[in-house]
C-alpha cells in the first residue's frame, strides 16, 4: 500500500482540525450556552455546527477513499457525499451510523421545530421528521455530541493508520 502524499495529508489533517475546532465550541455551547440560556435557539445553534463538523469529517473520510483509489471523485451536495461514504464502507457501522445521524440531524436543522420548557432544565425542540416525533434536549444533545466525538477519534486513529 502507497503512503499518502504530503498534499493529501494535509488536506486530511486540515479537515480534522476544523471539525475538532467546531466541536470545541459545540463543548462550550452545551456546558455553558445551554446551561445559563436553555432556550430551542442555542440547541439549533449546536446541531448547526454539529452538522458543520460532521461535513469536515466526511470530507477527511472522502479524501481518504480517493487516496486510497476506493471512489473516483467527491460528489458536490452533502446527501451524495452522505451516501457516497456509506456505500464505501459498508462494513464499517461506524461511518454508517454517523451518516445517518448526520442525516437526522440535517432534516432536524430544516424543520420547523415546536418549543417546550424553554428556560428551563428541560428546555425541548420536539419536531416530526419522516413521520417520526423527534426529540431533542440537553441531555440527547450532549449524547450525540459524546457519540460524535467517538466517531471523530475513531476517525483520526483511521487516519494515522493510513
Amino acid at each position: 500500500m502507497a503512503k499518502f502524499s504530503d498534499v493529501i495529508k494535509a488536506e486530511i489533517e486540515e479537515c480534522l482540525n476544523n471539525a475538532r475546532e467546531e466541536f470545541k465550541r459545540v463543548e462550550h455551547q452545551i456546558y455553558v450556552s445551554l446551561k445559563y440560556t436553555r432556550t430551542v435557539d442555542v440547541l439549533q445553534n449546536i446541531i448547526s455546527r454539529m452538522i458543520d463538523g460532521y461535513d469536515c469529517i466526511i470530507e477527511a473520510l472522502l479524501k481518504y477513499a480517493k487516496e486510497k483509489k476506493l471512489l473516483e471523485n467527491i460528489p458536490e451536495t452533502p446527501r451524495e457525499k452522505g451516501e457516497l461514504l456509506q456505500k464505501t464502507f459498508p462494513e464499517d457501522q461506524k461511518i454508517v451510523d454517523n451518516i445517518e445521524l448526520y442525516f437526522l440531524l440535517r432534516k432536524i436543522s430544516r424543520s420547523n421545530p415546536q418549543r417546550e420548557n424553554e428556560y428551563r432544565r428541560h428546555v425541548t425542540l420536539r419536531t416530526i421528521i419522516d413521520g417520526r416525533e423527534e426529540i431533542v434536549n440537553i441531555d440527547i444533545i450532549s449524547n450525540y455530541f459524546h457519540y460524535i466525538q467517538e466517531f471523530l477519534q475513531y476517525v483520526e486513529e483511521m487516519m494515522k493508520n493510513a
